[in-house]
């Protein structure tokens, strides 16, 4: 069941945004930081250290591991000591990624050493990553209340892939003009900065009331987590393979069609509004999840760029508001002394398709083309559609808490 409220008027909206606003600034931080090395750092490890695609590979996907390792404890860990301090430590762990990033710059001309320091460092991003970004949601919860939990994990999710789209080509250009030890100096600057913004933030009332057992919380989070995962792996295998697929149809515009994925998507996160609390998590979900598949399906019978191009905005529209509306649904179903750890359990399978979809879409295209991924991507997509069917029918999940 649902939970629905009245509609707000601009006014409101525009009130309660603006005390979300400064809760998710830290995570746009912490994502900028992780954009600033996306485009870098293969071909640092690559052609500066001298190592192959398979260490520059695990060099670039350490910090994900890290990530997936250390989300679900760091909602936990939110519950616990309350956000701010929880933020504060993932800002301290990323200024310190930062360092080691100077370090690892300092002593490229020893490649073993400085590779070392620098999975380390990724390790570190990546804890801060789980760290902040989970109990920036939990933060911005305490600040305005549960019936705006849509609008929170939203505001979120703009931070997050807005952070990703501007880190990317500035790490370039940062890289481009000074070198790979001002990408260290810069993610130590902002890890700096970021704290010092919340350091001079009150801390939220802490959610007083009994937690669940954790396995309890994993129990409850499970069927949804299922249906985030299922339509993660489109947008996984799309950001992933997308340069491929266009090369194999001798197309350009592969960048072009990342980057109307994440327009679209951040597009759908503004002007979504009252979606969810109108209508309900399980609709808004069930909506997103047939408009990805679309998209998906599009992208595989696609027979030029331009229909490519359509199909990777559809994506990004679809696969929106596929993690807000669920996980409204995932709060009200435990208790409130609970709920970063269900945000950091339920963030899990969004790590977890991310880590599946790039194995996954090698293996498809290995025999069936890359037009396929795009094929087996929407399926999950509908599989998602029936698995949250069934939940909003009460036959996977039980009633509010």
């Amino acid at each position: 069941m649902s939970t629905h409220v009245h509609l707000e008027s601009p006014e409101s909206v525009l009130k309660v945004t603006l005390r979300i606003v400064p809760c998710v600034l830290f995570t746009f931080f912490c994502y900028l930081a992780v954009g600033l090395q996306l485009a870098v750092l293969p071909g640092y490890v690559h052609d500066v250290l001298g190592y192959g695609p398979v260490v520059t590979g695990l060099a670039v996907s350490m910090q994900s591991i890290a990530t997936l390792i250390t989300r679900a404890p760091a909602g936990k860990l939110s519950d616990t000591i309350g956000p701010k301090r929880s933020v504060m430590r993932g800002q301290v762990v990323g200024a310190a990624s930062g360092v080691l990033l100077l370090m690892a710059y300092a002593f490229e001309r020893s490649p073993a050493f400085s590779l070392g320091v620098l999975m380390l460092s990724r390790c570190m991003l990546g804890l801060c990553e789980s760290q902040i970004s989970n109990s920036g949601i939990t933060w911005g919860l305490l600040q305005v209340g549960n019936a705006h939990t849509a609008r929170v994990i939203s505001w979120n999710g703009v931070a997050t892939y807005g952070g990703l789209a501007l880190g990317a080509p500035l790490g370039v250009l940062v890289a481009g003009d000074l070198s790979f030890g001002a990408i260290g100096a810069a993610v130590l600057g902002l890890g700096l900065l970021s704290l010092a913004i919340s350091w001079s933030r009150p801390a939220p009332p802490m959610q007083h009331g009994a937690r669940m057992a954790y396995r309890s919380v994993v129990a409850r989070v499970l069927p949804f987590g299922g249906g985030l995962c299922l339509g993660t792996l489109g947008m996984g295998m799309l950001t992933i393979f997308v340069t491929l697929y266009y090369a194999s149809h001798h197309w350009d515009g592969a960048a072009t069609a990342l980057t109307v994925f994440g327009c679209a998507l951040i597009l759908v996160r503004l002007i979504s509004g009252n979606w969810i609390p109108r209508f309900g998590g399980f609709k808004v979900a069930l909506g997103s999840l047939v408009v990805e598949a679309l998209g998906l399906a599009l992208l595989w019978l696609a027979p030029n760029a331009a229909l490519a191009l359509a199909g990777a905005a559809l994506t990004g529209m679809g696969f929106s508001l596929v993690f807000p509306a669920l996980g409204v649904e995932v709060v009200t179903r435990v208790s409130p002394g609970s709920r970063g750890a269900a945000i950091g359990v339920f963030s899990v399978f969004f790590d977890v398709a991310l880590a599946v979809a790039g194995p996954l879409a090698g293996y498809i295209s290995k025999d069936h083309g890359y037009a396929a991924i795009y094929l087996v991507a929407a399926c999950g997509c509908l599989v998602a559609v029936a698995l949250v069917e069934a939940m909003r029918r009460g036959r996977l999940v039980g009633q509010p808490a």
